[in-house]
């Protein structure tokens, strides 16, 4: 099970927790110098250290060459944040080891040689780190790493130098957005070291109302107190939210519901969806169901539809390459087939 399907703590707010560390291999070129065969050198060492390995119980990594696997799976790997962008991008001398739980992954021949993540639903950072350093203290078993005594781990963006850690929260907040409070928070939190981007990290936006909440700094502190302080002020922040979701609620009543079921409505049965109004539908249904008003659908049915939705997810759903009008129809038919399974399902549960 992934997080898309799996629960977590303060999932109403929060989809995934996650961890990733930037690391280099001693004597080997960083990725913006090295020749192809340095980059075959860092995958086959990388892959030796994990491959077959448990990453936690019942748990394995398979080992992939991004060149080996299809457009639309590399996008798939994007879309479910299993995998970033760049390492697309560089499909040619970039790998990927990915455990069977889709949990952890390490990025091979990324910005750095390895860049390895955990990521899991609801609020778990600290749970996230545990099982990432012990996967990074099993790659170190084998490989020495490229460190220094005063400046930690060498990576090659500045910007990672130290701990070499990005620690993220992904969280839906809705009623902080209507409610035009996210820039004072945003402004806030860029004051303690902490800094918000949209739903596919660096560049993206803030589709859906989701955010990622994610640490600046990765050299002086370290990694427990870099978490510390993420987890305290993601805290913060989902209180907040929940307090703006309930005085939403309370001050605009049936206009509150209205807008619910009006976006469930157009889910189950719009002809053609954009993936900006797609985003904005989702993020009215998610907080809905997160206050108790679609019965029988829960957080993660919801997640599984805001995956199946982006444009890889309809690619491989339709088994076609599509885009512009024709991308916008199959997205429609994929999630109202998508919704009719979900009721399908529930009313079997109901009768068993």
């Amino acid at each position: 099970m992934s997080w898309i399907n799996e629960s977590g703590p303060a999932r109403d707010v929060v989809l995934t927790s996650r961890i990733r560390i930037a690391r280099n291999i001693a004597a080997v070129p960083f990725p913006s110098i090295m020749q192809p065969h340095h980059a075959a050198e860092v995958a086959e060492k990388v892959k030796k250290s994990l491959y077959n390995k448990k990453a936690e119980a019942g748990s394995t990594f398979a080992f992939m060459y991004i060149r080996d696997v299809p457009a639309v799976e590399r996008q798939i790997l994007v879309e479910k944040h299993l995998a970033s962008q760049d390492l697309m991008e560089s499909y040619e001398t970039s790998a990927l080891l990915l455990d069977s739980k889709e949990k952890i992954a390490v990025m091979i021949n990324e910005e750095d040689h390895i860049r390895m993540q955990c990521i899991l639903p609801g609020f778990q950072l600290n749970q996230a780190w545990e099982k990432l350093n012990r996967v990074d203290d099993m790659i170190e078993a084998d490989l020495e790493y490229a460190f220094h005594e005063q400046l930690g781990y060498l990576t090659c963006c500045p910007t990672n130098v130290g701990t070499g850690m990005r620690s993220s929260v992904m969280m839906h907040l809705p009623a902080l957005t209507v409610n035009k409070q996210m820039n004072a928070i945003l402004h806030t939190i860029s004051k303690i070291g902490l800094t918000a981007r949209g739903i596919y990290g660096e560049g993206s936006e803030a589709a859906g109302s989701i955010y990622q909440i994610s640490n600046q700094i990765t050299l002086g502190p370290s990694e427990e107190e870099l978490i510390n302080n993420l987890t305290i002020t993601c805290r913060q922040i989902i209180e907040k939210e929940r307090i703006a979701r309930k005085a939403l609620h309370k001050t605009t009543g049936i206009q509150f519901d209205d807008a619910v079921w009006r976006a469930y409505g157009v889910l189950r049965n719009a002809r053609t969806l954009d993936i900006k109004e797609f985003m904005a539908y989702i993020s009215q249904l998610r907080l809905g169901v997160s206050m108790g008003l679609i019965p029988g659908f829960s957080l993660e049915d919801v997640d599984s539809l805001m995956t199946a939705g982006q444009p890889a997810g309809v690619m491989k759903k339709t088994g076609q390459i599509i885009q512009g009008r024709d991308i916008d129809e199959a997205r429609a038919t994929v999630i109202r087939d998508a919704v009719d399974e979900l009721l399908e399902s529930r009313k079997n549960r109901k009768e068993g």
